[in-house]
């Protein structure tokens, strides 16, 4: 529970790190009565107690435990058999004691819950307060407060409040973190005549290091983007909306002189980002009159063009990873986008989808899903293979699954 120390009497069975010696608690205590369902109704509805175990056997015999709520021992209700010695199993001495931060407040509730306390709370000689009450059977209890107690209680209290004050706040500000993320993603798609295009982001937590973009180039060109910042979490989150703050500041020269904002693109990522931060990025820009695609293609997964004849067309690296170099270059590579064509690229969140048994979904069998929903508008084919990629790895997603698609009309 952190490092503060825990409150005398409460918690004792915590389990330690070390593991010097096989773990021990005390499980149940033993209290014999002549009607368990009596004794049962004793505690549940006069003592407050919860039902741990009620379980009837085989042979017809009952066995039940119960427990305070906060406590980490319960009370094992044995029923007295013929011929058991009743004055020695059923004691007038106490011999359970519970502990409570507030014996007054409790005796308080039990007295009016029909509890027979055999004297008020007393402060004895050795200090703290104390009573005794009786179960229907006679058997005899302690009920016993401690300053220490009451202090390591609010003391506990306090950090726990703190805790979870402090847990409500963090879940807050992600949530305003995954809102403004949002907003980062594309919110509108530059109108085009000659391609029909969509894009996705799933993100593996809340937020997330993967970025795509769609941006109005001007001269009716197009760039479409997507990018992966080394990290998960904030961290990337933030590194992200670092990148795509560049990317869209640095946009307007992009028409002109693609390799010279990419390399300013590159030179703001490395000068406002830690050393070990890097990002891959593949850039493409589309000409919606002449059908012409120029990309680059920096450290990123290759993207795809599938071909109305099936064939398919790798767009491979042509520079290094951005943010690790101040002298940075990279290379534009020029191809053309078909009627028909259609246009993949996406993250590693796609392709190294695992299906528990070592198995990637990997390159060829996005390849063979781009096929098979090929026909598909934009928008229902990135949704289509997102759900490809997770039905092929069930479990919790790891990475991100971002992608976009574009086809040539």
């Amino acid at each position: 529970m952190g490092s503060y120390e825990l409150p005398f009497g409460i918690d004792r069975s915590l389990l330690r790190l070390d593991g010097k010696d096989p773990y021990l608690c005390l499980h149940f205590v033993i209290m014999y009565c002549r009607d368990q369902e009596r004794s049962l109704r004793f505690y549940v509805d006069k003592l407050g107690f919860r039902v741990v175990v009620d379980h009837k056997f085989d042979n017809g015999q009952r066995w039940i435990e119960v427990g305070p709520s906060d406590g980490n021992a319960n009370i094992g209700l044995s029923c007295l058999q013929p011929g058991d010695d009743v004055n020695r199993l059923i004691g007038p001495e106490a011999r359970v004691w519970f502990v409570t931060e507030d014996v007054r407040r409790k005796y308080d509730e039990w007295v009016a819950r029909g509890v027979e306390f055999e004297f008020p709370p007393q402060i004895p000689a050795w200090g703290g307060i104390h009573t005794r009450f009786r179960d229907p059977d006679g058997n005899c209890f302690g009920l016993a407060g401690f300053d220490e107690l009451t202090r390591g209680v609010e003391k506990h209290r306090l950090a726990l409040s703190q805790k979870i004050e402090a847990e409500r706040r963090t879940a807050q500000e992600i949530e305003i973190a995954k809102q403004v993320q949002a907003r980062l993603f594309p919110q509108i798609h530059p109108e085009t005549r000659t391609l029909e295009y969509a894009g996705l982001c799933l993100q593996a937590r809340q937020v997330g290091g993967d970025y795509f973009d769609f941006l109005d180039l001007g001269n009716r060109r197009l760039g479409l983007v997507v990018g992966d910042v080394s990290g998960k979490g904030i961290a990337a989150a933030l590194l992200m909306a670092n990148l795509q703050a560049n990317f869209r500041s640095q946009c307007a020269i992009a028409f002109d002189q693609p390799e010279f904002f990419l390399r300013n693109v590159n030179r703001l990522f490395y000068e406002n980002t830690i050393d070990s931060a890097y990002a891959s990025l593949f850039f493409a820009e589309y000409c919606d009159d002449s059908r012409h695609l120029r990309y680059a293609n920096c450290g990123h997964l290759s993207g795809l063009i599938l071909h109305p004849d099936d064939s398919c067309e790798r767009l491979d690296s042509t520079g290094t990873l951005l943010g690790l170099f101040q002298d940075w270059d990279c290379s534009m590579v020029d191809c053309n986008l078909a009627k028909g064509d259609l246009l993949a690229l996406y993250t590693d969140g796609v392709t190294e989808a695992n299906n528990g048994n070592g198995e990637e979904f990997g390159e060829e069998q996005l390849i063979e899903r781009l096929r098979h929903h090929r026909n598909l508008p934009c928008g229902e084919l990135v949704s289509e293979l997102a759900n490809d990629v997770r039905n092929y790895s069930p479990q919790e997603q790891h990475d991100d699954i971002t992608m976009i698609v574009a086809r040539g009309k």
